[in-house]
């Protein structure tokens, strides 16, 4: 009796975040039919005209389309890749200094900046990446030509991906940090017994400990191949670099809300949401086979 009257207390408690899931997520969902129709504002949902799958044929008829879902597969894949490899090598890196002192400093400092908005980054970068800015003036230092970093279709892609490294890779460095405080301390012992070396220990005993935690958090990564950061993009890019800056979700909002292309948006939106559901199921179902890991 008492266990229940628990489990009402805690069904209470999450009573205000359901409410809010089904005003702004399962209510909103009845908007989808538009993806379905030739949307008209002034006849409204029931009396606009149905054209069935009208609006995903257009999505890969226009080369803008085709474009945007090009370069979110390249930025979204390139932050995966480098989103595991940075922040493993540098916590696998930061495990070998012995004072904790800077360890825990060095921790803070590159945790910080995963709290910091895009709004304030993209002015920052936009600073730096300027004609006027740092990064030019450290090219001239080499006799090189200024360029015009955040206009260019040549850098702004590798703009994107590095930024967006350098502001999460210490979050992931502090979720290995914390695998890698679990392994036996006696490994290492018996390690520097048997006369292995520093890199030794690490190849032979760090790594294949945290490799679990690094297939686990690589796999669930593949539900957001998709997603390739729409406040990064939307404060960063330009006109200018559409071709390579353009990624789903920022051709979603001009289409949708910049062109009033209301029925166009919806289905890119929809296809995008569902090819996510696909991989994440299936980033769940090789987590499962791979690491033994389950949400149920």
């Amino acid at each position: 009796m008492q266990n229940k009257l628990q489990q009402r207390y805690y069904h209470l408690m999450m009573m205000p975040g359901v409410v809010l899931l089904i005003i702004f997520n399962i209510i909103p969902m009845f908007g989808l039919i538009l993806a379905f129709q030739k949307f008209v504002p002034a006849k409204g949902v029931f009396g606009s005209s149905f054209v069935g799958l009208y609006n995903f044929k257009l999505l890969f008829m226009y080369s803008a389309a085709k474009q945007a879902i090009l370069n979110t597969l390249i930025i979204a894949s390139a932050k995966i890749v480098l989103g595991v490899i940075v922040p493993v090598s540098f916590a696998v890196l930061l495990n070998e200094v012995k004072s904790v002192f800077f360890k825990r400093t060095v921790q803070t400092i590159i945790y910080l900046p995963n709290f910091l908005s895009w709004v304030i980054l993209a002015i920052m970068f936009n600073n730096i990446f300027s004609y006027n800015g740092i990064a030019n003036k450290f090219i001239a230092l080499f006799n090189a030509e200024p360029q015009l970093f955040m206009v260019s279709n040549r850098y702004f892609r590798q703009i994107l991906i590095g930024t967006d490294v350098w502001k999460t890779f210490g979050y992931g460095a502090i979720i290995y940090l914390a695998a890698i405080t679990t392994i036996d301390p006696n490994m290492y012992e018996a390690a520097a017994i048997d006369g292995a070396g520093r890199w030794r220990r690490i190849f032979h005993i760090v790594l294949p400990s945290i490799a679990p935690i690094v297939v686990l958090m690589t796999l669930l990564s593949l539900g957001n191949i998709l997603n390739a950061g729409f406040d990064q993009v939307y404060n960063m890019y330009s006109t200018l670099v559409y071709e390579t800056g353009d990624i789903i979700d920022t051709y979603v909002y001009r289409m949708g809300l910049e062109k009033l292309q209301y029925s166009f948006g919806t289905a890119v939106g929809l296809f995008k949401s569902v090819v996510s559901f696909i991989l994440l199921a299936s980033a769940y179902k090789l987590a499962q086979h791979f690491t033994d890991y389950s949400f149920f």
